[in-house]
C-alpha cells in the first residue's frame, strides 16, 4: 500500500493546493491511502463543513486535527458527525468527535489512523502514550496498517512517541509545528517516521499567518489579530509505501511541493 501524509492544511491557499495537486499526485505516485492534518483548514484556525468537504471531495480519505480543532463554532458539529473527521484520542471522552478510523479499504486492507496530541507545551490532555496503547488493543488484528499522527509541540516528545510504537505501527508522524523536518526515516522495527510532515499552505508569513501580524504580536507584545497569508504555497508530506499484510513500511519519501496560489 502506498500512503500519503499531507501535513497541516492552512486556509485557502492550503485547501486550494489539496484540490490543485492531490488529484494529479494519486495518480502520479500511485497513491492508496491519504491522511491530512486539517486543524487550520478554515481561515488559519479549525475548520467548517464547507471546508471539510472540499478537502474530502480532492481525494483526502481521512482528516485528522489538533489543538485548534473547536476554533471553529459552527464545525464542532462536524467534528462530531463526520466519521473520516478525527480528533486527538486523549482529549476527554465528552468532547466531540473520536480519535480514530478504523476501516477496510476497497481492496479489503484493514487500515487505522490514530490522533493523539502531545503534553510539553500544549493544553492539557489525557497521556499520549497510554492511550496509544488502548487504542492499539482495541485495533487488535483488525488493521494491518497503523498510522498515527502524534499533534506535538516538543520533538523530544514525538521522537519518543516514534522509538515507544516502533514495531507496533506503521507509522507516526508529527504535525503541529507547521514546519518541515528533514528526518524521515524507517526505524528499527520497521516504523516510518518523521518529526513534523511540514505545512500545506502559504509560505510566505510566518507559519501560515501573515508576517505583519505576527511581528506585530512579538514587536509590541499586544494581544493582535493574527490573517492568514497569501500567495505562494506549498503541500508538505510524507509518502509511505508499507506492506499490507505485516503492516511493516519499506520505504519512506519527503515532499515539498511548490504551487502558486491564484
Amino acid at each position: 500500500m502506498k500512503i500519503l501524509m499531507i501535513g497541516d492544511i492552512v486556509g485557502r491557499v492550503g485547501r486550494q493546493i489539496v484540490a490543485n495537486r492531490l488529484p494529479e499526485l494519486k495518480e502520479q505516485l500511485g497513491l492508496d491511502f491519504v491522511v491530512a492534518n486539517i486543524e487550520n483548514a478554515a481561515a488559519g484556525f479549525g475548520i467548517t463543513s464547507d471546508c471539510g468537504r472540499e478537502i474530502l471531495s480532492a481525494g483526502v480519505d481521512v482528516m485528522t486535527s489538533g489543538n485548534h480543532v473547536y476554533d471553529k463554532k459552527e464545525g464542532i458539529g462536524y467534528v462530531e458527525s463526520e466519521l473520516r473527521l478525527i480528533r486527538p484520542a486523549n482529549y476527554a471522552p465528552e468532547a466531540p468527535g473520536r480519535g480514530m478510523w478504523l476501516q477496510r479499504t476497497a481492496m479489503g486492507v484493514g487500515v487505522a489512523v490514530i490522533n493523539i496530541q502531545g503534553r510539553v507545551f500544549m493544553p492539557p490532555s489525557d497521556c499520549p502514550f497510554r492511550m496509544i496503547d488502548k487504542l492499539l488493543n482495541e485495533v487488535g488484528n483488525r488493521a494491518s496498517i497503523i498510522l498515527v499522527d502524534h499533534h506535538a509541540e516538543a520533538t523530544s516528545e514525538k521522537m519518543a512517541m516514534g522509538r515507544y510504537l516502533d514495531g507496533r505501527v506503521t507509522a507516526v508522524v508529527g504535525t503541529h509545528t507547521h514546519v518541515q523536518t528533514a528526518d524521515e526515516q524507517l526505524l528499527p522495527g520497521g516504523t516510518a517516521y518523521i518529526t513534523d510532515l511540514g505545512m500545506t499552505g502559504p509560505h510566505s508569513g510566518v507559519i501560515g499567518m501573515d508576517k505583519e501580524s505576527v511581528l506585530g504580536r512579538f514587536l509590541r507584545g499586544m494581544p493582535t489579530r493574527f490573517d492568514q497569508a497569501e500567495g505562494q504555497g506549498k503541500l508538505n508530506g510524507l509518502v509511505i509505501e508499507a506492506d499490507d499484510q505485516s503492516g511493516r513500511a519499506n520505504s519512506v519519501e519527503r515532499i515539498s511541493i511548490g504551487i502558486a496560489a491564484s
